[in-house]
């Protein structure tokens, strides 16, 4: 079957140069190549199609969400693994909804990042196990009916509301409606408050449920 090959993407060397050499320890484990931003982490993988991407949500030029979306629509068989320091649970079923195939925090230990890229390499599904609970959790929050204040949204929140359910940040509502971020932020809070939702998950899971989308 050959090695696991492996794309780092972290925008800090040090924590690239760590996770490199606990991975090369192992003899079934090659590291073929490393970015430190989210345009050429996309690049790189579609050059290399290594069998797993470490990915760090936090990075400069595009974060780990939207690398995910792009190497999602790319179709490629890379399976990718979340790497962060945040225990956030949002962030974590967005990211499994969208195909991820692992979720590990940083203060992993090393044995649970090789099996981490072990597990995905086979094709499973790796969450950290204290994230577990987490995860539990958030989806049973999504699950529960949501009813909200039923005041009417101005046209343009409507339109806010409906690019947040296709799961598009603020950065990319802002280019796609012509109006600034900071805009799109007051339209963000104007919709939360009016439809007495506490934040943008509960946004989309309303629009979904109400058919307003």
């Amino acid at each position: 079957m050959g090695k696991i090959s492996v794309v780092l993407v972290d925008d800090h060397v040090l924590v690239r140069k760590g996770l490199r050499k606990i991975l090369e320890m192992e003899e079934d484990i090659e590291v073929i190549g490393e970015a430190s931003d989210g345009i050429s982490a996309i690049e790189e993988i579609k050059a290399k199609k290594p069998r797993v991407v470490l990915l760090d949500i936090n990075m400069p030029q595009m974060n780990g969400i939207e690398v995910t979306k792009a190497l999602k629509k790319e179709r490629l068989d890379t399976k990718i693994i979340i790497l962060t320091i945040y225990d956030d649970r949002e962030y974590l079923l967005e990211l499994i909804k969208m195909g991820i195939s692992g979720y590990i925090l940083k203060d992993i230990d090393p044995q649970g990042l090789i099996d981490a890229v072990r597990s995905v390499s086979r094709g499973e599904t790796y969450i950290q196990p204290n994230l577990t609970r987490a995860l539990i959790a958030e989806y049973n929050r999504m699950t529960q009916p949501i009813t909200g204040a039923g005041k009417p949204l101005t046209a343009r929140e409507k339109e806010v509301l409906a690019f947040i359910a296709e799961g598009l940040s603020n950065s990319e509502i802002s280019s796609r409606l012509a109006i600034s971020e900071k805009t799109v932020k007051n339209h963000v809070s104007s919709i939360l408050r009016k439809l007495n939702l506490q934040d943008r998950t509960q946004v989309a899971v309303f629009a979904l449920k109400n058919k307003l989308v």
